[in-house]
Parts: structure tokens; C-alpha cells; sequence
């Protein structure tokens, strides 16, 4: 049974219509994995995937992120398979600029032929004829955000805009200077970097985009492939009566009205372990000690 998390706590993207719950769902974590090639294939438990991906939205989850690059095309196949016709107040958020090598690696593909391909791929396997949100991942560094110009993958992306196949754009992995750039060319409605109670970096871009009414959405938000571990945070969650990442959950959720969390999970359980951190209220005293814990430079 799916959990009915309070998940009314709401942001509305700029510009737009689009008002999705602050607690969404990443469906990276969908995909299986082949020996070393990670997100690679379909995952072992296919009909689980998809009662996960229905339970979450039952739940009260009316924001996914998701790729044709995860899998590839593997986890957008499982979100169309699970819940197309799609509910009228879902968000499906994706991402465009990378490409996945027949070993696993991630790549570049932010030519014009590349990234066009990748919107329609996006609508085929989703099934769509217009894409809510399209997020361009920048891939000067695979690693961390890098200054580099993204104005002709941007006015690729402008232009499929303009053509009716996506009604908003966004970024990810990308400097404050890239944010500047870009929205000089098209309006931008949200920002996905990494960051999270041990890894931030963006403090002073997620303020600044807060001030612009710009979405703010943490990936790996509880650490990506090496979950957070923390002995003030263990404390904090056995003070709440909360797991650990409960705790870093609602951290996120305090820290700006402007952020949007997409924790991720192949498992039910996990799910609504997650949802529930939408119902939970950090006293000022945990947050300074959590606060503490910061262990990266602002950019």
C-alpha cells in the first residue's frame, strides 16, 4: 500500500503551470547494472520497478527525474510501461547532453544532431508529444561543474522549445557563470547539481537562485554510491525517532523553500522511508549541529 506521505509542501516552476510536490522521485536507480557498467540494462526485478514507480505516484509524488540515458532508454521505458496514460498533474523532468558508450562510460553528446536526437528519443520511449522539463547536463567535466560556453547546445534546445517538443528547460552540472549565460538565452526554471549535508558547494547559488524563483534540485542528495555517513547525523535520527537519511532528507527540505528532492530507490520499503521525511520538523538545534557537518568550500 502506497504510504500517502504529506507531501504538500509545493513549488511552482517559474513561467509556468507546473506545481510539483518538493519531495519527487529519481529513477536513475531503476536501471540494473552489468558487471562494472553501472545504470546499464534492465533491472533484475522488472515488474517490481514498475509497482514502485505506481506506488510512488499513488504516494503523492507528482515530480520524476529520469533520462534516456539511464539504461539506456531503460528507466523512461519502465515510467511509460508503469504509468502512462500519465496523471495530469505529473512532471517528468529529463536530461539531455550525455551519451553512454557500449562499455559503460559516459559521454558527451552535445552536438546538434546528438541533442536532437535525444529530445525525440525522450518522447518515444516516454511516450509524450511534449517534454514538461529538459534539463542540459553539462559535460565539460564528467566529475565536477567546468567553465565552459553551453550558448549552441542551449539555442539547439531553444529552438525544440520553440517547435512545441519541450515546454521548459533547465541545467545540470553547472557553474553560477553557465547559469548567467544561459539565461541570457532562455528562460531557465530550474538548477540540478550535486549537493547534499556533506557535499555543498552551491550555498550561495541555491540563496541566489531562491532569490530568482528558480528550482534548486540536489542529485545524490544522500550521497550517490557512498551513502552519508555522519555520527552527528546517527544522533540527530535516533533524537527524532528517524533514520539517518530521513534526517538528511528533511535537512534539504528546510534548507530552502526553493529545493526540490529526488532521492532515489528500487525498493518500496526505501520509498516511503524517504516520502515519510516530508512529514519531519528539524528543531533549530539539530540544524546547527547539522550544519556543522559541512565539509566543502562554497564555489
Amino acid at each position: 500500500m502506497p504510504y500517502h506521505a504529506n507531501l504538500t509542501a509545493t513549488f511552482t516552476l517559474p513561467g509556468s503551470s507546473l506545481t510539483v510536490n518538493r519531495m519527487g522521485y529519481g529513477a536513475m536507480q531503476l536501471a540494473g547494472k552489468d558487471g562494472s557498467k553501472m545504470v546499464w540494462g534492465p533491472p533484475k526485478d522488472v515488474e517490481g520497478a514498475i509497482s514502485l514507480l505506481r506506488d510512488a505516484v499513488a504516494s503523492g509524488v507528482n515530480h520524476i527525474d529520469t533520462s534516456d540515458f539511464y539504461g539506456p532508454h531503460v528507466t523512461n521505458q519502465l515510467i511509460r510501461r508503469a504509468l502512462a496514460p500519465y496523471p495530469g498533474d505529473l512532471v517528468i523532468v529529463t536530461k539531455v547532453g550525455a551519451g553512454r558508450g557500449e562499455d559503460g562510460s559516459w559521454n558527451p553528446a552535445l552536438s546538434r544532431i546528438e541533442l536532437i536526437a535525444a529530445v525525440h528519443d525522450n518522447l518515444r520511449n516516454l511516450g509524450l508529444d511534449t517534454l514538461d522539463v529538459v534539463n542540459l547536463r553539462s559535460m565539460f567535466d564528467r566529475y565536477r561543474p567546468s567553465e565552459g560556453s553551453l550558448e549552441e547546445p542551449l539555442t539547439v534546445l531553444a529552438e525544440l522549445q520553440q517547435q512545441g517538443l519541450i515546454r521548459h528547460i533547465g541545467l545540470s552540472h553547472v557553474t553560477p557563470t553557465q547559469i548567467a549565460e544561459a539565461r541570457r538565452i532562455v528562460p531557465i526554471v530550474c538548477v540540478q547539481n550535486h549537493y547534499n549535508l556533506a557535499h555543498r558547494a552551491d550555498d550561495a547559488l541555491i540563496t541566489d537562485l531562491a532569490r530568482n524563483g528558480i528550482a534548486y534540485v540536489p542529485f545524490f542528495p544522500l550521497g550517490g554510491f557512498t551513502p552519508l555517513q555522519s555520527d552527528t547525523l546517527s544522533t540527530a535520527a535516533s533524537h527524532l525517532n528517524a533514520t539517518p537519511m530521513q534526517v538528511a532528507l528533511a535537512w534539504l527540505l528546510q534548507r530552502s523553500p526553493n529545493m526540490l528532492v529526488i532521492p532515489g530507490t528500487s525498493s518500496i520499503t526505501h520509498l516511503h522511508e524517504n516520502l515519510q521525511a516530508a512529514t519531519l520538523h528539524l528543531p533549530a538545534e539539530v540544524l546547527a549541529d547539522l550544519d556543522a557537518i559541512n565539509q566543502t568550500p562554497q564555489r
